[in-house]
Parts: structure tokens; C-alpha cells; sequence
């Protein structure tokens, strides 16, 4: 299997790529691979969220400059 592992930047390991067509390889073989069950309170946390968002989109933070906000302070 060809991996990519994905690094931060402190080298922590923080993800793998998989290749599309290794993944559908996978998903051929094991039929419940992309089963995932998603907690009712999760669900709840995120409709909350787009509310939010909905009703307040001048409070939403643009994620390219917050995080190099962030990161000019580190």
C-alpha cells in the first residue's frame, strides 16, 4: 500500500493519504469500511453551529487569517 503520512509542524504524525484507488480496493473488501455511526450530541453540535453561523455570518472568523494571526504570535 502506498501511504503518505501527513505531518504538523512540529513533525507529529497527524494524518495518513490514502490513494483513491487503493481506498476503493478497500472499501470492496471490507463492505462497512465507510459505516460510521456519528453521535446524536455531535449531530446536535453542528446544526447548532450553522444556526449560528446562519443568523451571525459577520461573526464568522476567516480561517486563512486567524490562523496566521495565530501564528505571527507564536
Amino acid at each position: 500500500m502506498n501511504l503518505q503520512y501527513i505531518s504538523d509542524n512540529t513533525g507529529k504524525t497527524t494524518g495518513v493519504f490514502i490513494p483513491i484507488s487503493e481506498w476503493n480496493e478497500l472499501k470492496n473488501k471490507y463492505k462497512d469500511i465507510e459505516q460510521v455511526d456519528i453521535p446524536s450530541w455531535q449531530i446536535e453540535e453542528v446544526r447548532k453551529r450553522l444556526d449560528d453561523y446562519k443568523n451571525n455570518p459577520e461573526q464568522a472568523l476567516d480561517f486563512d487569517a486567524t490562523m496566521d494571526d495565530i501564528e505571527k504570535d507564536l
